[in-house]
């Protein structure tokens, strides 16, 4: 058996998140229907992890199997972006993997980067890529609620009420967040999250960043370990899983 890694850009916009629902599109699903036309056959397609309806990826990684070698891989890299072109979902690269490899259980970190345009007119080129914010943020006091993220704790006050995760206790790496006008990007790095945990802790960083909360309350609500104390989870148009590490 031959096991492949693919690398995958998308568009979440039109898709129900990655993994394959009961009814609906999703990137997974897509993706598998064109690697049964390639091969004639059917494929199982294991990603890195679920990424929500609306979510997009930089670079989502996903492994199959097959019982025949692929003799030529940019031929393949041609065929199944030709399949999947008008489906926002492009293949970057394709890489021979060991069979121990596994994109999910293999992965060492995942980055995610959340977007906001901070400005008051609307968007339009980048409209559904990223959170319109009117009011402006204050970024000192983000980068300070950022800080007060790290490190391995619970995060059970940003977890979905439906995650279905063993443990809330996580490890967030490094929360990076950068200003490129009127453009604010905020990275997490950690090994794997939980359900709504990026959007949710951007939503809270968003209050911070609005003066809605003071540090104090920002604090509180990250201890608390509530799910009804936490903002609103930000919208999934602004989030994109930027790159598995393994």
């Amino acid at each position: 058996m031959h096991r492949y890694q693919l690398r995958i850009e998308y568009v979440g916009t039109k898709y129900l998140g990655w993994q394959i629902q009961k009814k609906g599109k999703t990137v997974q699903k897509t993706i598998q229907i064109v690697l049964k036309k390639i091969f004639n056959k059917k494929i199982q397609l294991f990603g890195s992890g679920r990424t929500d309806t609306g979510v997009h990826a930089i670079e989502q990684s996903a492994h199959f199997d097959l019982d025949k070698k692929i003799s030529d891989l940019n031929k393949f890299l041609e065929t199944i972006n030709f399949f999947l072109k008008n489906k926002d979902i492009s293949i970057l690269k394709i890489n021979k993997k060991n069979n121990k490899f596994h994109a999910r259980f293999s992965a060492k970190e995942r980055i995610y980067r959340y977007v906001i345009f901070n400005r008051s007119s609307g968007l339009s080129l980048n409209n559904l890529r990223g959170w319109h914010i009117k009011k402006k943020l204050d970024i000192k006091l983000m980068r300070i609620g950022g800080k007060m993220l790290l490190g391995t704790k619970d995060f059970a006050t940003f977890r979905a009420s439906n995650c279905g995760a063993k443990s809330s206790i996580k490890t967030l790496k490094s929360v990076k967040i950068q200003v490129k006008g009127e453009k604010i990007e905020i990275q997490f790095k950690s090994k794997s999250f939980l359900k709504q945990q990026v959007r949710s802790m951007v939503g809270c960083l968003k209050y911070l960043g609005e003066k809605k909360w003071s540090l104090e309350k920002f604090k509180i609500v990250m201890n608390s370990r509530k799910r009804s104390f936490c903002a609103p989870p930000a919208p999934p148009h602004g989030l994109y899983l930027e790159k598995v590490i393994y």
